[in-house]
């Protein structure tokens, strides 16, 4: 009798012990699978975020399991999803508990960014958030958000000045205010108080500065002459003559395939048209490199009024200062575009 029922004991510990094994294998294999959503998306966490709208946010991009066993495990853990604000990077091949480990534990990975030859504030976003969690949209929503601009002393033509090309080591889980943040400290350390002092000597602001630069690094990519190029229109602005570049032209048309600048593009009425407006456009036609603000600040004295590019197509120039040279000049580089069919 009694070994009966030690046996029937053993046989329902040994039921219990695989029933729970089976459920405790249900649940590993449950929060370890591939949340199979279509395509990688980035959630945002900011310090309102609750559980429950994470859930929503996973259970829309991904299957409803995932969704369920997050909420499960935040649960069981009982930790916060917003400890640790910022953009993660959901992928389909994450699981509910990789899910759950990059927002309860963080993500400190950082990652390289780099921007140079930049133009447009869409393509400023789409380079900075290329190798970050940060979608370009939210970023490139801010720097148009005039209530944001300001708040760092900039509106919403001027804050692309606040972005010097470089590269930086930036957390990939970052949020838009904290990049900006940076970048404003990356701004004001590079305006130092003596560049400041330089640009007061040449009784110009950071900013126009900035614009000078922008429109120099536009007519060469030669450092060697950028600081002749910034003279030259310090010279014509000195003069009251207009700086008539033909960059300012290009960006009023909004065409930068642009090859040739011809007399009906000389006609748009823009004020960043310099062939119709005096003195510098109101905001930059480019993010200009570090180089080309140390040449514009730093720029060269002549008495160089007039530029054309040189006819070998070397990317330099010959400067003039008469109109006779200039015209002769510009007739050689003319022959040359007519023979090489450039329109």
């Amino acid at each position: 009798m009694k070994t009966r029922i030690l046996k029937i004991c053993l046989i329902a510990f040994a039921s219990i012990i695989l029933i729970i094994g089976g459920v405790c294998w249900y649940i590993y294999n449950k929060i370890n699978t591939p949340n199979n959503c279509t395509d990688s998306f980035s959630l945002y966490i900011d310090e309102k975020t609750t559980r429950k709208d994470v859930v929503s946010v996973i259970n829309e991009k991904c299957n409803e399991d995932a969704a369920y066993w997050v909420d499960k495990i935040f649960e069981v853990k009982k930790r916060r999803v917003n400890r640790y604000p910022g953009f993660y990077k959901i992928t389909p091949e994450m699981s509910a508990w990789d899910i759950y480990n990059i927002l309860a534990l963080g993500d400190n990975s950082t990652a390289n960014i780099t921007f140079n030859n930049i133009r447009t504030k869409e393509g400023l976003a789409k380079a900075i958030c290329k190798n970050i969690n940060m979608p370009a949209d939210s970023l490139y929503k801010a720097i148009c958000n005039n209530d944001v601009c300001k708040s760092y002393g900039f509106d919403t033509v001027s804050i692309v000045t606040m972005f010097l090309p470089d590269s930086y080591n930036i957390f990939k889980t970052t949020t838009v205010k904290n990049f900006l943040d940076r970048m404003y400290k990356e701004y004001n350390n590079y305006w130092n108080e003596e560049r400041l002092n330089k640009a007061k000597e040449n009784k110009m602001t950071p900013y126009e500065i900035t614009i000078l630069a922008s429109i120099v690094e536009e007519e060469t990519k030669k450092p060697d002459e950028m600081d002749i190029v910034a003279g030259l229109y310090i010279n014509r602005i000195n003069k009251g003559m207009l700086l008539q570049s033909d960059p300012t032209v290009k960006f009023a048309t909004g065409d930068f395939s642009l090859r040739r600048i011809l007399n009906k593009h000389l006609k748009i009425d823009s004020p960043y048209n310099t062939y119709m407006y005096k003195g510098l456009p109101p905001g930059p036609i480019r993010i200009p490199s570090k180089i080309a603000i140390e040449k514009s600040l730093n720029y060269k004295k002549s008495n160089y009024i007039f530029m054309c590019a040189k006819e070998d197509f070397s990317g330099y120039h010959n400067f003039a200062t008469s109109l006779r040279e200039h015209n002769r000049n510009a007739a050689k580089y003319r022959r040359e575009l007519n023979k090489r069919n450039i329109k």
